[in-house]
């Protein structure tokens, strides 16, 4: 079968939508002929339809919203959309399709780095550690009393993890190490030797998972299917000593059914790092003490932020050279 992708003999004019770490932006300044966006601020529509009009590759962040409509506007020059991130739920992957446009991520570089904070929220929540922090700030700290904010031991409890892939397989082997029991569910269930090895306990469904564990981890990835997936019936369907995580995608969560479940008491609290309108917050979650809220810094590491760039900079570079990039998107590109 004939390649799609033709080799470059010049300098690729590459378009990056914010600021990477130095390191990667003066890789690529010295690699293709790269526009970059000192000012590192949001872009708005037109700037985007802009930038995409007059490039060879064009590297957005998962916040930029790349629909239909600029793909269908973008110039023919534009050849790949070179994604700095691991989800793609923000590009149109069946327009760049229909427009020979070749979409490639970053995966694999944060699972280690999601796991870790979505076993920080685990540990704090219950724990009831930002609470007390901020008790602190305030000046209101009397001192230690025998009940004073007292929260739970997740040693014992049960963990249910909703999508077992690289990043809740991680969470699991982190969380077995603190005593918790593993359950989870997944599309497909996992091999015999991985369950063995996590004493993971595998679910057919989310409900019926969701009325048997402690805390619930979101670690799937955001579709048609799996927006909204903890809506207020399900979220009926948790004990109310139950804590909510979710460091995945924050289209998966009903924040007004969360928000309502939490203030009434029907869960004991949750921790939030990504949200269903970033940047902005439901307004009645920020006054609540039972959930912790964080600003998306599950890859926010200096390693982590580096691997994706340098993935980037690969897949770049072997399209460039008239090869198909090892992160491609589109399989049947």
């Amino acid at each position: 079968m004939t390649s799609r992708f033709q080799k470059y003999d010049r300098r690729l004019r590459v378009t990056v939508s914010r600021r990477l770490p130095q390191a990667v932006e003066t890789r690529m300044a010295e690699l293709f002929d790269v526009e970059l966006n000192f000012a590192d601020t949001a872009l708005s529509r037109e700037q985007l339809a802009a930038l995409m009009a007059d490039t060879d590759v064009f590297v957005p962040t998962v916040t930029d919203e790349i629909d239909s409509t600029l793909i269908e506007g973008a110039g023919e020059g534009l050849k790949l959309i070179a994604n700095f991130g691991t989800g793609v739920d923000h590009i149109d992957l069946s327009a760049a399709r229909a427009k020979g446009i070749a979409v490639t991520n970053t995966p694999g570089v944060l699972t280690d780095d999601t796991a870790d904070l979505v076993m920080s929220l685990i540990l704090s929540v219950p724990r009831r550690l930002s609470e007390g922090e901020k008790l602190l700030r305030a000046g209101q700290w009397t001192g230690w009393t025998p009940t004073g904010l007292l929260g739970h031991r997740i040693t014992g409890k049960r963990l249910g993890i909703v999508g077992m892939g690289r990043i809740g397989q991680a969470v699991a082997a982190r969380a077995r190490a603190f005593g918790l029991s593993i359950h989870y569910h997944n599309r497909h269930r996992l091999p015999k030797v991985v369950e063995t090895a996590l004493e993971a306990t595998w679910w057919p469904s989310v409900e019926a998972m969701l009325e048997r564990v402690d805390i619930v981890s979101l670690n799937c990835p955001e579709t048609a299917e799996t927006r909204h997936l903890m809506n207020a019936a399900r979220l009926k369907l948790m004990q109310p000593h139950a804590y909510l995580i979710n460091a995945a995608r924050g289209a998966l969560v009903d924040e007004a059914a969360l928000a309502e479940a939490l203030a009434a008491g029907r869960i004991a609290g949750a921790g939030l790092d990504v949200y269903e309108e970033e940047p902005a917050l439901h307004p009645a979650l920020a006054g609540l003490p039972n959930v912790v809220l964080l600003p998306h810094l599950g890859s926010a590491t200096f390693e982590g932020r580096q691997a994706m760039g340098e993935k980037v900079i690969t897949n770049i570079r072997v399209f460039a050279d008239g090869h198909r990039p090892p992160d491609q998107v589109l399989a049947d590109f």
